[in-house]
């Protein structure tokens, strides 16, 4: 391992090379300082240029840090990821046509990482069938690109995506602890994400492996099973002593695992629409049960299971590598506090994939006709799905929140009663979706059971039909619901209301 300067770090990354950044979103083990210098260098000495740059989670603020930083004309020829969404200024680039963009599911670029190291062709899975990623639809095709990286194929009589393997040239991770001889450790970082995958991936491509970290330490003198990148495969190493844990924490010692967080002293989330919809999906949990929750108003159910003193029978994950205690929600989603471990996150979508989840709460921008759902194209700015169709395509049941309407909804909670103060003039609700994140027929034959969560009304995918179960008291179902939708869904022959415990002060007095 070789000690450098970062602006030397970034000057080994040669034309035209591959190069795969880890880390996660809101700067999650992001080295982010190798961000910040080669848009410098790139500035200043017009290289490195005509990279295809991969991240596994996208990498920003929804601003102007992080991959956003990198959307300088020349730099890239070719980006993959799973979410452009939070980094704006590239999105611009990619929708002007200046760069060719594959958007992937963030399971299929993480288990990717595996197949790359173990010199596999690709990654075969059942993901993303039917959807926007099948080569049928869009191939996950973004801006000027135009190669396909995805095929269907056929083994042993079922369908599978094929997404093809790709040599990396450069890998750049982060942890916190570096030692002399170069073992990389962790300690103080929110997630693992997959930067032991990442590193044997380069490694084994020929290509070079660049680590990020806090301090030096001397040789042999981290603890051997601290060390998530052995020494081994670090060729680079720079250091960044103010590196921070996230974008907007500098260290929390419950997101690193080290202290516990106590159940007392946590201020209650408002009561607004977003509680009342994440509470009305925490009904659909029951006790044990292994769960994910996904970006936005899913965020705010282990809050309120925090809230409710329920936290603790269940098992929340994240798939950033979070199992088990309180994901965090807003910006720094992904991490976590009083879980009970820490996996790279390649093993997570293993878990997702095979099944292991028992129930998952997941947003939702449109829903159609047949229990399509659309999480990732809704407007003129690009997105992505993240890990959303790894999670979603084997967890037995789950729960798509969102609010009714959109663009100026406006809604209060009093006396325990919804009120509609203003309707939102976009449907969510519509004919066919944009592009297809989750497949509401390979829901069917695989038996899923599915709702779509609402403030006002609850609908279930029944025998491929979506079907009005519940709607809240005082709420007209001609007036309220039907009239704002763009199809006509059934309507239960025991429709119910709406459990009036999600729109009272106080805890619901849940107890499993």
């Amino acid at each position: 391992m070789r000690l450098m300067s970062v602006e030397e770090a970034v000057r080994q990354v040669a034309d035209g090379a591959t190069l795969i950044i880890g880390g996660s979103g809101a700067g999650h083990a992001v080295p982010q300082l190798f961000i910040d210098t080669l848009a410098e260098v790139y500035e200043q000495d017009g290289r490195p240029r005509d990279l295809t740059t991969v991240r596994v989670v996208g990498i920003g603020d929804f601003a102007d840090r992080g991959f956003s930083q990198l959307a300088l004309p020349g730099l890239m020829k070719r980006t993959i990821g799973s979410n452009i969404g939070n980094e704006p200024r590239l999105g611009q680039l990619v929708e002007s046509g200046q760069i060719e963009a594959y958007s992937f599911p963030q399971g299929v670029l993480s288990l990717l990482c595996r197949e790359i190291a173990a010199g596999r062709p690709g990654l075969v899975t059942s993901v993303g069938l039917h959807t926007y990623v099948d080569p049928r639809q869009t191939g996950g095709k973004q801006g000027a690109a135009s190669e396909d990286l995805v095929e269907l194929v056929e083994l042993n009589g079922q369908e599978w995506l094929f997404f093809k393997a790709f040599p990396i040239d450069v890998a750049v991770i982060r942890g916190s602890t570096i030692d002399e001889d170069g073992n990389l450790t962790m300690e103080d970082e929110a997630i693992r994400g997959e930067m032991l995958a990442m590193a044997m991936a380069a490694h084994n491509s020929g290509g070079i492996v660049i680590a990020q970290a806090k301090r030096l330490a001397q040789a042999k003198s981290v603890r051997p099973r601290d060390v998530v990148v052995p020494g081994a495969l670090i060729d680079i190493a720079y250091l960044d002593p103010d590196q921070t844990q996230t974008y907007y924490t500098d260290f929390s010692p419950y997101y690193a695992g080290a202290m516990r967080r106590p159940a007392t002293g946590g201020t209650p989330l408002p009561l607004d629409v977003r509680k009342a919809i994440a509470r009305r999906a925490l009904l659909e949990f029951r006790p044990g049960d292994i769960c994910n929750l996904g970006f936005g108003i899913s965020q705010s159910i282990g809050a309120i299971a925090w809230e409710e003193g329920i936290d603790d029978r269940l098992v929340l994950t994240v798939e950033q590598g979070i199992f088990g205690g309180v994901p965090v929600g807003g910006m720094e989603g992904g991490a976590g506090f009083n879980y009970q471990a820490v996996i790279d996150q390649p093993y997570m979508f293993d878990f997702y994939e095979g099944g292991g989840l028992d129930i998952a709460s997941l947003s939702f921008a449109q829903v159609d006709r047949v229990g399509n759902v659309n999480v990732h194209r809704f407007d003129d700015r690009l997105r992505g799905p993240g890990g959303f169709p790894n999670i979603s395509a084997h967890t037995p049941r789950i729960c798509y929140v969102g609010t009714f309407t959109t663009g100026g909804l406006r809604v209060a909670i009093e006396d325990g009663r919804l009120q509609i103060i203003e309707e939102g003039m976009v449907s969510k609700f519509v004919e066919d979706v944009t592009e297809i994140s989750f497949s509401g027929r390979m829901a069917t034959e695989r038996g899923q059971q599915v709702k779509y969560i609402t403030e006002r009304a609850v609908f279930d995918l029944i025998d491929g039909v979506v079907t009005l179960t519940e709607m809240a008291e005082g709420i007209d179902a001609e007036k309220d619901v039907l009239a704002h939708m763009g199809f006509e869904p059934a309507v239960a022959d025991d429709l119910t209301t709406l459990d009036p415990r999600v729109f009272a002060d106080g805890p619901m007095g849940l107890s499993f």
